[in-house]
């Protein structure tokens, strides 16, 4: 195709989680729960771990940036995909299309390297008890997070300027409900054999390193667990790592379902459903996850409902 007869693109379309308009003000009503949800739940992870004094720790100072990557995550998505629900003309602009996918991916990139922070943060609790404070100090804690956010920022630049230096020029469905990678992708008009391996060289070193934190991590966990001579140590320790796990489980498992299987496979509508679990979802899930089982936030909740003024004062 000639230069001369190609347009290029403004804006982009999104077609959604669904095209059918009889199911738009359900879907609408049921995700804005979803994310009613998720704000109230890890708003109120980071407002306890904040102000109670019993919550000063290491564990809590991680599943704080934890609550902070899911806020920010499901608000790259949410409120544009909530409106697209009521209007008729579901578009967005090119610039706000690359915005999004930067945003979606310095929140994605963060919280797969934080959880590989937070399942070190166990290693060290179990299999070092008594020099925990010593190994996983103020100092050490802000210079991971620091790091997990520079990375992911780093990361997210790469990216998105590879996306976005690519021509789009007579399509601009995107078929999902947000802006991102292989969708976008799938729409160039340009060669995309860089961009491409560029983007699953990514996800997948990113999926790589941060599994070998968490697997290194969790084998040690589990031989530390074996060595505990009675049944109610183990079960203590376990019941310390079995919300991580579980967390972790269905997050890279849906990680490594989207991004690395073979590109003959891909399949977008799959993709989308998948999108919907890791942006939306699991967000929702990890406040009830992490903490909502946990004597000490629930206690930390009673004291904060009791006194909140009181609470307030302490920050």
């Amino acid at each position: 195709m000639a230069s001369g007869n190609l347009t290029r693109v403004t804006e982009f379309i999104l077609m959604g989680v669904s095209d059918r308009p009889d199911l738009q003000i359900p879907l609408f009503f049921v995700f804005l729960l979803i994310y009613g949800l998720t704000m109230a739940g890890n708003l109120g992870i980071i407002t306890l771990t904040c102000v109670d004094s019993q919550l000063q720790t290491p564990m809590y100072f991680f599943l704080r940036h934890l609550a902070i990557i899911n806020l920010g995550d499901s608000t790259a998505i949410a409120p544009k995909m909530l409106v697209n629900f009521l209007v008729t003309k579901k578009t967005i602009s090119y610039y706000g299309c690359a915005a999004q996918l930067g945003g979606f991916l310095v929140f994605i990139v963060a919280e797969t390297f934080m959880l590989g922070v937070m399942a070190y943060d166990r290693y060290v609790a179990i299999c070092s008890p008594l020099l925990y404070m010593a190994v996983v100090s103020p100092w050490v804690c802000i210079l991971l997070v620091s790091l997990t956010y520079l990375y992911s920022l780093t990361t997210a630049l790469t990216v998105s300027s590879c996306v976005f230096s690519m021509s789009y020029c007579s399509s601009n469905v995107i078929n999902h409900f947000y802006c991102d990678t292989v969708p976008l992708l799938a729409l160039s008009c340009s060669d995309t054999y860089i961009p491409e391996t560029i983007v699953f060289t990514s996800a997948g070193a990113n999926l790589f390193f941060s599994m070998i934190i968490v697997l290194t991590s969790y084998f040690h966990i589990v031989l530390a667990i074996l060595r505990i001579r009675s049944s109610e140590g183990r079960r203590k320790a376990f019941s310390t790592c079995a919300s991580h796990m579980t967390a972790v489980t269905v997050f890279y498992g849906t990680l490594l379902f989207m991004y690395l299987q073979p590109r003959t496979n891909h399949s977008l509508d799959t993709d989308k459903m998948a999108s919907v679990f890791y942006t939306l979802v699991i967000p929702m899930l990890n406040p009830l996850i992490y903490s909502l089982r946990n004597k000490d936030v629930r206690d930390a909740f009673k004291r904060f409902l009791s006194n909140p003024c009181q609470s307030f004062k302490l920050m």
